[in-house]
């Protein structure tokens, strides 16, 4: 029994030193961070787990470095392709073998990432949650050694979270037919309700549950009410000269919010948002990723899954639509553990701009019906009825009729997306192009649609056979004629019934499922309805977050998460003003602790001192101009007297 135990103890320091030398060999890393090593030494021991690591917690190493460990592949289930991209590419880079499967590889790519799972060699597999049940994945599941299943993004399985995505709810049927594999579920930004329904939904087994505090003690967490927000940030920036980001709501703002801080001298400012081609956001991204300078002016898709330690700030234009969102993007800001700010611009006006929007974009069950009906009867599809076509979707002609807002609408196009009834696709992508007709059917055209299919045919290899997707621009250069000139001939034969066409610039439609108005009505409404009403209600605590003067930031966030036993910061901009409050005001000390190590401007001791008002600022200055404290150094600019 002795021998035993001792053969016991020395595999196990084994185990432990293999997973350090793991570490350090692929990661360069001789520690883990909080939690990593509990959640992976759980997983290795065949536990269902929950992990509940805030942004910059390491999630993705908790999956990865066991999967190295363990014989077979782990599948990994992640709710976007940019994301799994990333990080396949992240891990190939460092040496690990690592594939992911989505719609855009051919099939003979496919076939090959399957082979290298049932030899052995791949040990991780990323998936979308849809991909479980497609048949040539559940065929080809069934030969591959699984060592474990994680699912990225947990907080997605839950209707209560804040990016709710019906493809995680067939997670546990899948996982029915690996009841042998341990499960791991990870998730940055979670509430109490929504960790128990990951529970429930994932049918997580008596699973070791680690939670890690969602508080970040280098954070400076400031909020401005201002009206003025380009020179506030300008301003920021001037006297910041690190690498940072700031959020703007749309792709329009980052690009004019990039070009402000260009034309007043700042150099290392770009912007960055999903409209660019993937070249140029490769190429953007990984300017910001190895600079200690560079500032990216960004939508809130920037950031997910990437790993830079020398964030220094991040900076909102304007506030995002939840807690989680907030908290998640701050998240990127101080991972090394140095002193980072996080500043956040808002005005009452905006939020009432807001408050108008969101309830714009959200229909009645009747308006609803109306528009889920009239999508149906444009393509001429009935009740139990169903299409496998792709369409082209004028969105103004269902305003039209419906009478409801474009947003309205999109929201309801995107909700049917999401539960996989219908695939709404509204960016902009290459265009699809497929002969209808037989080849030798070309001669019984009129001659100039014969002569044109046939230049088709030669600059488009392929559309004979199946749907082909191509650039217009591409093929108008070969052709020797205008894209435009191009896309009005194609629309022309399209008409005719000789070629399918759809164009990528414009938003096209695919039915998935037949139509059936009771389960419409009677099921996917009541989900509409709590979905939007989520909305609503993490739209409402955000407004109290932003608008509180009582509550400590990082406290309210630290409760919002479910924390109890809390302490202030210390450091917002709320526990700052407290503290003049109760001590007396110290900003005259402050004014005097920055002017001794140089004179200075305003702007400068009012972006070194976040949480005092500018007008305050200026009065202060003057006290000390009179009392002979400092002095004016030039006409701009203040020293000690």
């Amino acid at each position: 029994m002795r021998g035993f135990f001792y053969f016991y103890i020395m595999n196990a320091q084994q185990l432990n030193q293999r997973k350090y030398d793991i570490l350090q060999t692929f990661w360069g890393h001789s520690e883990f961070r909080d939690f990593q090593e509990e959640v992976i030494d759980s997983i290795i021991a065949g536990r269902d787990t929950l992990a509940l690591l805030p942004t910059g917690g390491g999630k993705s190493l908790c999956y990865q470095l066991p999967a190295l460990m363990l014989e077979g592949t782990c599948i990994v289930i992640s709710p976007l392709l940019a994301l799994m991209r990333d990080q396949v590419i992240q891990l190939k880079n460092i040496g690990i073998e690592a594939e992911y499967l989505s719609s855009e590889l051919e099939e003979n790519e496919e076939e090959n990432i399957f082979l290298n799972c049932k030899n052995g060699i791949t040990k991780l597999l990323y998936i979308s949650p849809e991909r479980i049940i497609n048949q040539n994945f559940i065929k080809n599941i069934e030969e591959i050694s699984v060592s474990f299943i994680a699912v990225d993004e947990a907080h997605c399985v839950s209707e209560w979270g804040q990016d709710f995505r019906p493809g995680y709810q067939k997670i546990s049927l899948f996982r029915r037919d690996f009841k042998q594999v341990p499960c791991l579920a990870l998730t940055a930004t979670a509430t109490p309700k929504v960790l128990e329904q990951i529970k429930l939904k994932l049918e997580l087994k008596n699973p070791s549950v680690f939670h890690k505090s969602f508080r970040r003690n280098n954070l400076n967490i400031y909020h401005t009410e201002i009206s003025d927000k380009y020179t506030r940030i300008l301003e920021y920036l001037q006297y910041h000269p690190n690498s940072g980001i700031i959020y703007t709501q749309t792709r329009k703002e980052a690009e004019e919010m990039a070009y402000f801080l260009r034309k007043n001298n700042l150099k290392n400012v770009d912007f960055f948002h999903a409209g660019l081609p993937a070249k140029e956001k490769h190429r953007k991204q990984n300017i910001w990723l190895q600079s200690d300078q560079e500032v990216l002016v960004a939508t809130n898709a920037f950031g997910m899954g990437i790993d830079k330690d020398n964030v220094r700030f991040v900076i909102h234009l304007s506030p995002p639509a939840s807690i989680e969102n907030y908290y998640q993007e701050i998240g990127r800001a101080g991972r090394d553990g140095g002193d980072s700010d996080t500043l956040l611009c808002w005005n009452e006006q905006e939020l009432e701009n807001f408050d108008k929007i969101l309830m714009n974009q959200v229909p009645d069950k009747k308006s609803f019906i109306n528009i889920t009906s009239y999508l149906y009867s444009i393509f001429q599809i009935g009740d139990l009825d169903s299409s496998y076509a792709t369409f082209e979707l004028n969105i103004s002609r269902i305003q039209n009729f419906t009478k409801n807002s474009t947003a309205c609408i999109k929201n309801v196009l995107n909700f049917l997306h999401n539960q996989e009834i219908i695939f709404f696709k509204n960016q902009k992508t290459r265009s699809g192009l497929e002969l209808i007709i037989q080849p030798e059917e070309l001669d019984l055209l009129p001659k100039k649609d014969s002569w044109f299919v046939e230049n088709l045919l030669r600059s488009i290899p392929g559309i004979h056979q199946h749907k082909v997707l191509f650039s217009e621009a591409a093929v108008s250069q070969k052709m020797g004629t205008e894209a435009s000139v191009l896309k009005e001939r194609l629309q022309e034969i399209h008409r005719k019934g000789i070629i399918n066409y759809t164009d990528g610039a414009g938003a096209t439609i695919k039915f998935l499922k037949p139509r059936n108005d009771r389960t419409l009505t009677y099921e996917y409404w009541p989900l509409f309805e709590v979905i939007q009403k989520n909305k609503l209600l993490k739209w409402e605590e955000m407004k109290y977050f932003i608008r509180d003067e009582n509550f400590c930031k990082m406290k309210l966030i630290l409760a919002y998460f479910g924390e109890k036993d809390l302490k202030n910061c210390g450091k917002c901009s709320v526990c700052q003003n407290q503290k003049e409050m109760i001590f007396g005001s110290n900003i005259d000390k402050c004014i005097i602790k920055i002017l001794k190590s140089h004179p200075s401007g305003i702007e400068e001791i009012s972006v070194k001192l976040q949480h005092y008002s500018k007008q305050k600022i200026l009065e202060s200055i003057i006290d000390l101009l009179d009392s002979g404290t400092i002095k004016m150094h030039d006409f701009r600019t203040y020293c000690l007297a």
